[in-house]
């Protein structure tokens, strides 16, 4: 590459092109310098950010989070998979943070989530990793765990049923929304999966007929 780093704008936030060969900590800096030059441009921007040209590590991409949010005043949303459908995933959590960041924005969790671990928020809450076994997530809008759920998710904890949890790969003990519960070791009335797959892909859970639904995430979902 010409130049190791390029920021390259998409309909959703910003694709950030990496050269392969240059060493990580080279490229932090590199990372920093380009963003720094942005900062006015993108001021107090609320984007999702893509990565190209090179493949990280999940602490990499946290470290360049990281990196981005202390330097910066831009506010990285999520990370935007290539994937047709996860980008559709995403670029919908955009524009609900978008809408509801007057007066109720959600709350963000950077971080694995391990057993015996409680996180509870006030709004909505996305958390950027996974959500182990015996862990526990409490929020009173909507969560979206953007890698795997695996442990005890409550949304709607005020009562909302309305409210969603969605994950890139959805594998909960439990699941609970307003006062509609469901269980992995109940799949049946309570907890209807529908088109499961045994490959990782992003899903969403909502309730429906007094059960919980879980389906993949698809085109038009949002919309429906």
């Amino acid at each position: 590459m010409s130049q190791p780093v390029i920021l390259k704008s998409n309909p959703h936030g910003i694709n950030l092109i990496l050269d392969k060969n240059l060493p990580f900590a080279e490229l932090k800096r590199e990372i920093l310098k380009k963003f720094k030059e942005s900062d006015k441009f993108f001021r107090n921007a609320k984007i999702g950010l893509s990565f190209e040209g090179r493949q990280l590590t999940k602490e990499e991409e946290y470290d360049i989070l990281e990196l981005i949010a202390q330097n910066t005043s831009i506010e990285i949303v999520c990370i935007i998979d290539k994937d047709e459908l996860k980008d559709a995933f995403y670029a919908a959590k955009i524009k609900e943070f978008e809408e509801n960041s007057a007066g109720k924005t959600g709350e963000f969790y950077k971080g694995t989530l391990r057993s015996g671990q409680v996180i509870e928020c006030e709004t909505s809450l996305i958390v950027l990793g996974d959500v182990n076994p015996g862990a526990k997530i409490i929020a009173k809008g909507n969560i979206v765990v953007l890698g795997s759920l695996k442990g005890n998710a409550y949304a709607g904890a005020a009562g909302d049923e309305t409210s969603f949890v969605a994950a890139l790969d959805m594998d909960p003990v439990q699941i609970k929304i307003g006062s509609v519960i469901g269980r992995s070791a109940d799949r049946g009335p309570l907890f209807a999966i529908k088109n499961r797959k045994k490959v990782m892909e992003p899903q969403i859970a909502v309730v429906m007929e007094d059960a919980i639904l879980i389906e993949p995430i698809i085109k038009g979902l949002f919309k429906r």
